[in-house]
């Protein structure tokens, strides 16, 4: 079998499309357009392997079977301005002579840059192109807004175990392997394969086992059943004597030896990156050290540069625990330091230490809320700012000490403060910041 499982598998119509039924089940709005081929330009937003481009496919499938209109397909990493531009031309030319538009599949749409993506602009405002585009990244960030305002989103979700296992029914029965205990819906499927013998057999164990470690991808999961049968098949092969056909068993430890590990979807410059950093922050915030160290696994397994998080705990440690402890921040700091001295993997357990310790130390905002509000008062003061008052300011000459600067000011050792409004300007004199509320700008 040259073709991964997934690629020969992919399906043809909505009836073998499994796990988005909220996006493209019985009564919703696009299922509707679809059967009606009335199909407007689309956004299909999703992790890898949940069905973006098979249902890319479909929409193709069904074009086809009308005659409504014709079907191209561009990758975003391959493809250049010039072939778009010329899908473009060709598209009027085909819009003009024979009344049929054009349906553009952009995979990986988010790899063009922005002038890329405004070439699109025109073509699909005046319908010469029904644009599908296909991305793993969030669309917020990725496409332009003026595309994105023309274009209905789709969001795809990863697919569930349950999805996932009515996938790997289909894809057994198509390649006529047999699953013990279990009876055939059609026994005449047994001997309908393609590319393998009658004799090949797998347990409802690792059928299960793919379901939940492939983690909702449906390509991953489909190649790895694929590879657990042919190294199956393979060491059948070099066993066989005197050209005795022997019977193939796939067990879930054959699965598990070629899918090593859950499938992590992580990605450092998409939203999964932010997803997780929030979780972790909040999770600290929250004072869960449990959840903490999980949030903070999930970006360290997905390859997540540990400097990043340790510059963002060193942030935690000022903006969150404050002087509730002001140890943190020391503690944070020496945590970015011993990260940048041992790197991955020796400097994970620092993190995990400095993680739980902010998780489970005290909590104040005083200073950032405080900060906050200078902040709002600099920047909604009408007119020009205060000048500094003359007690307050340098005097490094005697002219200046004539004309009464740093006059008057008292040096206060301990925190006390009772001329406090004194070291403000005249204007602002009465006002605490660390319980004052901006007045609406």
């Amino acid at each position: 079998m040259n073709k991964p499982l997934a690629e020969i598998l992919r399906p043809n119509s909505l009836e073998e499309y499994f796990g988005q039924s909220k996006v493209v089940g019985q009564q919703t709005l696009i299922r509707s357009l679809l059967d009606s081929q009335e199909i407007p330009s689309l956004i299909l937003w999703g992790p890898p392997g949940c069905g973006k481009t098979t249902l890319a496919h479909i929409i193709a499938s069904a074009s086809k079977k009308t005659g409504t209109a014709r079907f191209v397909t561009l990758s975003a990493t391959s493809a250049s301005t010039n072939e778009v531009r010329e899908v473009i031309k060709q598209a009027q030319n085909e819009l003009r002579l024979c009344k049929r538009k054009t349906i553009l599949f952009i995979d990986e749409i988010h790899r063009f840059n922005k002038s890329q993506q405004d070439t699109f602009l025109p073509h699909v405002e005046c319908g010469t192109v029904t644009l599908i585009g296909a991305t793993t990244e969030n669309p917020s960030f990725q496409v332009n807004a003026a595309l994105l305002s023309r274009c209905r989103v789709l969001v795809l979700e990863k697919l569930s175990a349950e999805a996932m296992g009515f996938i790997l029914d289909r894809a057994v029965a198509m390649l006529g392997i047999r699953v013990p205990g279990r009876d055939p819906a059609n026994p005449k499927d047994q001997d309908q394969n393609v590319g393998h013998e009658p004799n090949i057999l797998i347990e409802q164990k690792a059928l299960d086992t793919i379901a939940y470690l492939c983690d909702g991808d449906a390509r991953t999961g489909l190649n790895s059943l694929q590879l657990a049968v042919q190294a199956q098949v393979s060491r059948s092969a070099m066993l066989e004597e005197d050209g005795a056909t022997q019977e193939v068993l796939v067990t879930e430890e054959h699965v598990k030896e070629g899918l090593q590990r859950s499938h992590i979807l992580y990605d450092k410059a998409g939203e999964e990156h932010y997803n997780c950093i929030s979780a972790l922050h909040k999770s600290m915030r929250g004072s869960h050290d449990n959840a903490s160290l999980y949030w903070l696994g999930r970006m360290l397994e997905g390859g997540e540069d540990p400097l990043y998080v340790a510059r963002r705990l060193v942030r935690f440690a000022s903006e969150d625990v404050g002087l509730a402890d002001p140890s943190a921040l020391p503690q944070a700091v020496s945590a970015f330091q011993a990260c940048h001295f041992i790197g991955m993997p020796e400097c994970e357990v620092i993190l995990a230490q400095c993680v739980v310790y902010l998780a489970r130390a005290p909590k104040s905002i005083e200073i950032y809320k405080a900060y906050n509000n200078v902040k709002a008062c600099v920047r909604n003061h009408k007119g020009p700012l205060p000048p500094v008052p003359l007690h307050l300011r340098n005097a490094p000459t005697r002219l200046m000490k004539q004309l009464g600067y740093a006059k008057g000011y008292k040096y206060n050792p301990a925190f006390s403060n009772p001329v406090e409004q004194e070291y403000l300007p005249e204007e602002l004199r009465g006002i605490d910041f660390f319980t004052w509320t901006p007045p609406d700008s």
